[in-house]
């Protein structure tokens, strides 16, 4: 295009797109889409699992008797039939909640978007962990916020440092992973919990809870969600994307009816509702109980993964590194000794065909440099031990 055409466009654009940036991890995979690249940097679930089959029968047994309906318009606030399935699918985890309190969303991104088109005036200061999800910075990124960080240690969020910053700012809302973090890997203690619920009372602010994870445990015992402590200052988001398929992009909110009206119309200036044939397709495959046998199949596989994957790394990685080992969820966090920048490393290990996610793309306010992400799920037993040797390798010539 002609250089005066892209100063024209560029003229023309908002403000709060110089705050946009482009994901790094989507950046990123297009790297490791090169052949015999073993691939840790996208939080993906495994291809070969999805439920292909299912999906297939229930488009051809639902098409023709509601094709009339799948193919339309629908609510904006999502099936109600999938919605009554939610309601008793997260009360086995406590989670409390009616339709009225559920919106569907396309997938947990869309429903960050939301939270932050209602909530986000520019400045407002938003408390995270150090590290955080980046797709949540990215969502809020154009809104202006200021991150407020707090460290993490191995069980996740310290709660101790939130209540100083409390005392010291006025903040909008505290963002929360609790089950299995991402990218940490960390399970915030029910007691750490409760200290939350304690202190948005006390200070007069709310939660925003983001449990995509929750369901893909593979040790342990499932703790009561934030929500189930405090629903009133509570905003619970989850999906459907790491259990039956993320290309379905379907996800939901749960929130107080006082606020539920505001998502809604937000959403309804977006998209005007989530599609209603994946939304039928889903239904369908809940409701047959098909869900709930993929997950128990998805537990067993990734747990083997995972092990996989810690066993590679206590063998291959050297003196001075450490990770954690996560109960559940598709990530492990990495630090290696300080002077070490992974971001600088990574064509490197391209250059190995392997691929991980760098620190400091979790960062909201810089840091994190010697930090790096893994992914356990997306890639087989035998590709996950090669890939850990070959970063082991990296690793060992980085440190000396």
């Amino acid at each position: 295009m002609d250089k005066k055409y892209i100063k024209m466009w560029n003229n023309c654009l908002a403000n709060r797109t110089e705050r946009m940036k482009g994901s790094a991890i989507r950046e990123l995979l297009k790297l490791t889409q090169m052949p015999g690249v073993i691939s840790f940097a996208g939080g993906w679930p495994a291809p070969e699992l999805f439920p292909v089959r299912e999906f297939e029968e229930a488009a051809r047994y639902w098409l023709p008797r509601e094709g009339d309906k799948m193919l339309q318009y629908s609510v904006t606030e999502g099936l109600p039939p999938l919605k009554d399935f939610l309601v008793d699918y997260m009360k086995r985890y406590n989670v409390p909640a009616e339709p009225e309190n559920i919106l569907l969303t396309n997938g947990s991104q869309q429903a960050l978007d939301l939270i932050g088109k209602v909530f986000l005036n520019e400045g407002d200061k938003i408390i995270v962990s150090e590290p955080t999800y980046l797709g949540a910075l990215q969502a809020w990124n154009s809104y202006g916020p200021q991150y407020v960080t707090v460290k993490m240690d191995e069980k996740g969020m310290v709660v101790e440092q939130v209540e100083k910053l409390l005392k010291k700012d006025k903040i909008k809302f505290i963002y929360v992973l609790p089950n299995f973090h991402n990218p940490a890997g960390t399970t915030l203690p029910l007691e750490r919990r409760k200290k939350l619920t304690d202190l948005v009372k006390k200070y007069d602010t709310f939660i925003v809870e983001d449990d995509p994870y929750g369901e893909l445990r593979y040790e342990g015992e499932d703790l009561a969600p934030i929500i189930s402590l405090l629903k009133e200052k509570v905003i619970y988001l989850s999906t459907f994307s790491k259990t039956l398929s993320p290309g379905i992009r379907l996800g939901w909110i749960t929130a107080p009816a006082s606020v539920m009206e505001k998502f809604v119309q937000a959403k309804q200036a977006v998209d005007l509702h989530t599609g209603t044939l994946v939304q039928y397709l889903a239904w369908d495959l809940c409701h047959r109980g098909i869900l709930r046998a993929h997950v128990k199949e998805l537990r067993e596989v990734y747990k083997r993964r995972r092990d996989v994957m810690l066993e590679s790394m206590e063998k291959y990685f050297p003196k001075g590194v450490k990770w954690t080992k996560p109960e559940g969820g598709l990530f492990l966090w990495v630090i290696v000794p300080k002077g070490i920048d992974m971001k600088k490393l990574l064509d490197k290990a391209v250059k190995l065909k392997v691929a991980y996610v760098p620190g400091a793309e979790f960062h909201a306010n810089g840091g994190g440099e010697n930090t790096f992400r893994l992914n356990f799920s997306n890639a087989k037993e035998d590709k996950i031990v090669e890939g850990i040797k070959r970063l082991g390798k990296l690793l060992k010539e980085a440190i000396g």
